[in-house]
C-alpha cells in the first residue's frame, strides 16, 4: 500500500510540474511567427538591431530582417534559441528553389552557420536585396 501511495504522489507531483511549465509557457520550440517575434530575436542576436522590415518563414523557424541602415539579418532556430547573422558582401540568395517546400535559400557566406531555407511570400524581393549586397564587393 505504501508503494502505491508513493507512486500516486509522484504522479500527481509530475503532473503538477508539467501543468505549471505549460502555464508559464516554458519549453517547446520558440517561433518566429510575427514581426514582433522577429524584432525581438534580431535584438537578441545583435544588440541595437532595430528592424524596419521583416519576413518570417511559414513554419516560424527562420526569418529575415532589414534595419534602417539597410543591413539584412538572417535568423534561424538553433535548439530552443535563435541564431542569426548580419549578411555581408559574401551572402547570396536563390529564389524559387523547391516550390511547395521552400522558395528561398540564403547562404550567409559562413560555412559554419550554413544555408537557411525559407518559405516567404516575398522571396523574390528579399533575394534581390540580399544579392545587391554583393554590388559593393565588385566595385
Amino acid at each position: 500500500m505504501a508503494l502505491l501511495t508513493q507512486t500516486a504522489g509522484s504522479l500527481v507531483a509530475i503532473l503538477a510540474l508539467a501543468g505549471l511549465a505549460w502555464w508559464l509557457k516554458l519549453g517547446g520550440a520558440p517561433r518566429l511567427d510575427s514581426a514582433e517575434a522577429v524584432a525581438r530575436a534580431a535584438g537578441e542576436v545583435e544588440d541595437g538591431f532595430a528592424p524596419v522590415a521583416t519576413s518570417h518563414d511559414a513554419e516560424g523557424a527562420s526569418a529575415l530582417a532589414r534595419d534602417g541602415a539597410g543591413r539584412i539579418m538572417v535568423i534561424r532556430r538553433h535548439g530552443n534559441r535563435f541564431a542569426g547573422r548580419v549578411l555581408g558582401p559574401g551572402a547570396t540568395a536563390r529564389p524559387d528553389v523547391q516550390p511547395g517546400e521552400f522558395n528561398l535559400v540564403v547562404d550567409p557566406g559562413e560555412p559554419r552557420f550554413g544555408k537557411v531555407f525559407l518559405t516567404l511570400p516575398d522571396a523574390q524581393a528579399w533575394a534581390e536585396a540580399i544579392n545587391r549586397l554583393n554590388a559593393g564587393k565588385d566595385a
